[in-house]
């Protein structure tokens, strides 16, 4: 029910957007999240956002660079990413939770994932 878009490459301190949408008419009621995974390593959980939008969680390698937002009346979730760097090279993934959380371990719900190329 998740769908990633927004995917691409790009050049080393870039910037890119990345949207989740769903069909699904419960989105106001979970925290939704993204993480990626790069060829070769386990998925990593990158950030949170809670129901109302008004606060966020991000993985320590986030370093600011990365904002999560939501619009419930569009059921979409974004993950705008600026100074992007080639080891951010990943696919990454929309997913929900219907706790509070700061890791992957809640998220029960996981879109296709797309893919986030950064060139050096």
């Amino acid at each position: 029910q998740l769908e990633e878009s927004g995917g691409g490459l790009v050049q080393a301190g870039g910037s890119l957007r990345l949207s989740c949408t769903t069909s699904g008419q419960s989105f106001h009621n979970y925290f939704m999240g993204w993480s990626r995974q790069a060829p070769g390593k386990e998925r990593e959980f990158v950030g949170v956002i809670n129901l109302s939008g008004d606060w966020t969680y991000y993985a320590d390698f986030v370093e600011g660079r990365f904002t999560i937002s939501r619009d419930n009346n569009k059921k979409t979730m974004y993950l705008e990413m600026s100074s992007l760097k080639p080891e951010d090279t990943a696919v990454y993934s929309c997913a929900s939770s219907p706790v509070a959380t700061r890791t992957l371990a809640n998220f029960v719900s996981w879109g296709q994932g797309t893919q986030v190329t950064v060139s050096s």
